[in-house]
C-alpha cells in the first residue's frame, strides 16, 4: 500500500477549486491511501472504485462510522443513504417515475422549456449560462414533475446550495456552521414539502408528488418521513448534479473548440457529448462507503466501521482504463465512467439528466453563433463534491430561431 503523500484536505481548497485534476492525479498515483489509522482508506483508481461501489460490505449509511461528527445531516431516510432491504423498498416505490418510458415522454416538455430559456437568451445579446440555461431547466422540470409552483424556485435554489455544501466530506475538518445551514434548509425544505403533501393527500393531482403520496407496492407505501426525505433527495438531486453537468459541458466546449465544431456539424455527437462530460468533468467528484466488516481497496482493507473515500473524479481519468484521458473528445465512444454510480445505487435520475443535458447542449451548438467564454476565468461554486461553475459568462454574434 502506497504512502501518503498528499493531504486530502487539500481537496477543499478554493485556489484548486477551478482545477483539481493535478491533485487528484498525485492522490491517483498514491492510491489507496491509508488515513486515521487505517479508518480512513481513500480509493482513486478506476478499478478500486468500480469494485467498492459494487461490494456488499460497501454500506451507504453514514451513522455505522464513528467518523462521522455529530449533527451531519444523515439525509433522513432517504434511499440514498440507505442499505438493503430498506433501500431497495424505497426505490422500488419512487422508481416507476424514472423508467425509459417516462422519461423519453418528458423530451416534448424539455424541449419546450429549452427554446424558451434560449428566446430569453437571445434577447439579452448575452448569457450567463449557469443562471440563464443550466440551473433553470433542471429546477423547472423537477419542480414540474413534483408538482411545485414555478414562484418558489428562487428559494429552492438557495436551500439546495446549502444542502448540496452538506455533502463536501466533514470528516477531516467539520464546518459545523455549515451543518447547521444544511439542517436550516433541511427543515424549511420539510416544512414546505410537508403542506404540499397534506394537499396532495386530501387532492391527488397528476404529478409526481401525488404519484409518491399514494405508491404502493407489495401492500408498502412510504411513510411521512421518507416522502419528505424522498422529495428533498429528488430535488436537490434532480436539477443541482444536472445544472453542473450543462454547465461543465458548455465550459469544456467553449474552451476546446474543435469540439464544438464537430458537434455542430454532427449532432448525433450530443449524447456521446453528453457521456464524455461525464467523465472528463463530471458534476459529483467523490462519495464515500462505510465498512460493513472488512471492504478490500487494493492491497488493503478498511476495517468494520471505517469509511472509503471514493474519487470519482480521479477514477474517470485513469489512463489504465481510458486513453489521454486528460483530453475532452466527445468522439472518444463508450462509456465506462463512474459519474453516476454503479450497484444497486446507480443515479436513479441518470436518464432524466443526459436527456437535460443533451437537449440543453444541442440547442447550444445549433443555434448559438460565435459563442465565446467573456472572461478568462471562470467562478466555481463554494463546495467542492458537488462541483461547478457559479457563473459562466458566454458572450456570441446571435441565436437562431429553433
Amino acid at each position: 500500500m502506497s504512502t501518503p503523500t498528499v493531504d486530502l484536505r487539500l481537496l477543499a481548497d478554493p485556489a484548486l477549486r477551478a482545477d483539481p485534476y493535478p491533485l487528484l492525479r498525485q492522490l491517483r498515483a498514491a492510491s489507496p491511501l491509508s488515513l486515521m489509522d487505517g479508518m480512513l482508506v481513500v480509493a482513486a483508481r478506476h478499478r478500486d472504485c468500480a469494485a467498492l461501489l459494487r461490494h456488499p460490505n460497501a454500506s451507504s449509511e453514514r451513522a455505522r462510522s464513528e467518523l462521522v461528527p455529530a449533527g451531519l445531516p444523515r439525509g433522513a431516510l432517504s434511499f440514498l443513504s440507505l442499505d438493503p432491504p430498506d433501500h431497495t423498498r424505497l426505490r422500488r416505490l419512487v422508481s416507476s417515475a424514472f423508467t425509459p418510458r417516462v422519461v423519453a415522454g418528458l423530451r416534448p416538455r424539455i424541449t419546450e422549456v429549452v427554446d424558451a430559456l434560449f428566446a430569453r437568451i437571445a434577447e439579452q445579446g448575452r448569457a450567463d449560462i449557469v443562471a440563464d440555461l443550466a440551473y433553470p431547466l433542471p429546477v423547472q422540470i423537477i419542480s414540474e414533475l413534483l408538482g411545485v409552483p414555478a414562484d418558489d424556485h428562487e428559494q429552492f435554489r438557495v436551500w439546495s446550495a446549502r444542502l448540496a455544501r452538506s455533502l463536501d466530506p466533514q470528516f477531516a475538518d467539520p464546518d459545523q456552521q455549515r451543518l447547521d445551514a444544511a439542517a436550516q434548509a433541511r427543515e424549511e425544505f420539510e416544512r414546505y414539502f410537508g403542506r404540499l403533501i397534506a394537499q396532495r393527500r386530501a387532492h391527488p393531482a397528476d404529478d409526481l408528488l401525488s404519484l409518491l403520496v399514494h405508491a404502493e407496492s407489495e401492500g408498502d407505501q412510504l411513510t411521512e418521513e421518507e416522502l419528505l426525505a424522498t422529495c428533498v433527495l429528488l430535488l436537490v438531486a434532480g436539477h443541482e448534479t444536472t445544472a453542473n453537468l450543462i454547465a461543465n459541458a458548455v465550459l469544456a466546449l467553449l474552451r476546446q473548440p474543435d469540439q464544438l465544431a464537430a458537434l455542430r456539424a454532427r449532432p448525433a455527437l450530443v449524447e456521446p457529448c453528453v457521456e464524455e462530460t461525464l467523465r472528463f468533468d463530471p458534476p459529483v467528484q467523490l462519495t464515500t462507503r462505510i465498512a460493513r466488516g472488512p471492504l478490500p481497496v487494493g492491497d488493503t482493507e478498511v476495517p468494520d466501521g471505517g469509511i472509503a473515500v471514493l474519487l470519482i473524479a480521479a477514477a474517470n481519468r485513469d489512463p489504465e482504463v481510458f486513453d489521454d484521458p486528460d483530453r475532452f473528445d466527445i468522439t472518444r465512444g463508450g462509456t465506462g465512467h463512474l459519474a453516476f454510480a454503479a450497484g444497486i445505487h446507480f443515479c436513479l435520475g441518470a436518464g432524466l439528466a443526459r436527456l437535460e443535458s443533451a437537449v440543453a447542449l444541442d440547442a447550444f451548438a445549433q443555434r448559438v453563433v460565435a459563442p465565446r467564454l467573456a472572461t478568462p476565468t471562470v467562478a466555481y461554486k463554494e463546495n467542492f463534491n458537488l462541483r461547478g461553475p457559479a457563473r459562466l459568462e458566454v458572450e456570441f454574434d446571435a441565436v437562431t430561431a429553433a
